[in-house]
């Protein structure tokens, strides 16, 4: 009898602690983000490829929890992650894609995207969930323009030197009205998911923080300025429409998406319906780091994503908005791809953002977090120039680019410790 009323007591408990620890809604109240009645700010990682992982037929659950087990232990509990991919035909695009076609859906993938976010509740964790891409390595804009006007898809990995077509290409997203209703019926079927592990509907699931219009979203021109905002404000409005209980956020670069205009950037997110703003930074990409010669070109990207950072800190101070750096990279020595390659530089690139983010949080400014690219995990390149092929282990670099190139591995210590310093005193 006494063995049975401890078993119950046990219970009991278990159930109280297990209630006490329930997710929290995150919400905006002015330039901070809030976890329930507390201020809530962040070093998350891009895990976008969370819900291919956890397919059970192309992905590795086993691997999925390890990966969620360790970035929680390191205090990360963001993850900006895509919801799948579109058309899936083309070699460096992601496959497969979980729109395989316009409108019809790989149930399987589904099925991932399902457990990635019923196992992410079950350690507190956040989701932000992107609904498109702006490029191509996962379908996106491209490819409801290809599904809509039977043109191909002219993709600069495929066909060398021809970004200036893709662009072109691309940037009839916004002047398609085809193309534009097939995204809202992707954003209305997902939006309007119930999840098939926690049975809770998405639009009443604490585990979403927000939906991203896209990841990316480009004007292109300064012509389509119109156009593109046109477009933006419909699909915010409509995820606002579907969803009143979790934030709306663009995905855009800031400046680099809006024509190197800090005031195209401001006009295009003035929108209220658009919760909190967001910026990426990429010295590489940019041109401001070299990996050749690192200690001339480091001082100068420290400086000029500090520049990059005032610059949209203005912008949420003016907008009354808090700001996210959710995306933001940097090489390990040498531009290696091995997980035994140093990475000192990225390090302290990760420490410099990292520490603008609590000076704002401390100083209640509008930066309240950010989230790099990306989390690796178990993941590593096959080939010895990192090409991506379907059935390889997935990293956080996309099938365009070198395996490892800018992951975050399992095993890069250093990394993982400036991550849980700085989430700690975050929540401090």
């Amino acid at each position: 009898m006494r063995n049975r009323l401890f078993k119950m007591l046990g219970f009991v408990l278990l159930f109280a602690t297990i209630s006490s620890q329930a997710q929290e809604r995150i919400t905006v109240k002015g330039l901070q983000f809030y976890k329930g009645d507390k201020p809530y700010a962040y070093i998350g990682t891009n895990y976008w490829y969370g819900s291919l992982l956890a397919s059970k037929k192309v992905g590795d659950r086993k691997r999925l929890l390890r990966e969620l087990d360790l970035m929680k232990k390191n205090g990360i509990d963001n993850l900006r992650v895509l919801v799948g991919a579109d058309g899936g035909k083309y070699d460096f695009t992601v496959r497969p894609a979980l729109q395989y076609d316009q409108g019809k859906y790989d149930e399987d993938l589904l099925d991932g995207l399902d457990f990635l976010i019923s196992e992410m509740g079950k350690r507190n964790m956040y989701a932000v969930l992107y609904l498109t891409n702006n490029w191509e390595w996962s379908g996106g804009m491209s490819q409801y323009v290809e599904w809509n006007t039977n043109k191909v898809i002219p993709i600069p990995a495929i066909a060398p030197n021809t970004w200036p077509q893709f662009m072109e290409y691309t940037q009839q997203f916004h002047s398609c009205e085809p193309c534009m209703e097939a995204l809202k019926n992707h954003v209305r079927f997902i939006i309007g998911r119930t999840n098939a592990y926690n049975h809770k509907k998405y639009t009443e699931d604490n585990t979403i923080m927000a939906w991203q219009a896209g990841n990316e979203p480009r004007l292109f021109t300064v012509e389509n300025e119109a156009k593109f905002t046109n477009w933006l404000n419909e699909i915010v409005d409509l995820i606002d429409s579907l969803d009143k209980n979790h934030l709306v956020s663009t995905g855009s670069e800031g400046r680099n998406s809006s024509n190197e205009s800090m005031e195209i950037a401001e006009r295009t997110h003035k929108n209220p319906n658009i919760d909190y703003l967001t910026m990426h930074i990429w010295p590489k990409n940019w041109n401001w780091f070299n990996a050749e010669d690192p200690d001339k070109t480091f001082p100068t990207t420290l400086e000029n994503a500090g520049n990059y950072i005032d610059m949209h800190i203005t912008m949420a101070n003016n907008l009354q908005r808090p700001i996210i750096i959710e995306e933001f990279g940097l090489p390990r020595a040498d531009e290696s791809l091995s997980d035994k390659a140093s990475t000192a530089k990225r390090d302290q690139f990760y420490s410099f953002i990292f520490q603008r983010i609590l000076e704002s949080h401390n100083s209640n400014g509008p930066l309240q977090g950010a989230n790099f690219w990306g989390f690796g995990g178990e993941g590593r390149a096959i080939t010895a120039d990192g090409k991506w092929n379907p059935g390889d282990p997935l990293t956080t670099d996309p099938p365009q680019e070198p395996q490892g190139l800018n992951s975050v591995f399992s095993t890069d210590k250093s990394t993982l410790k400036i991550v849980k310093n700085y989430n700690k005193l975050l929540k401090e």
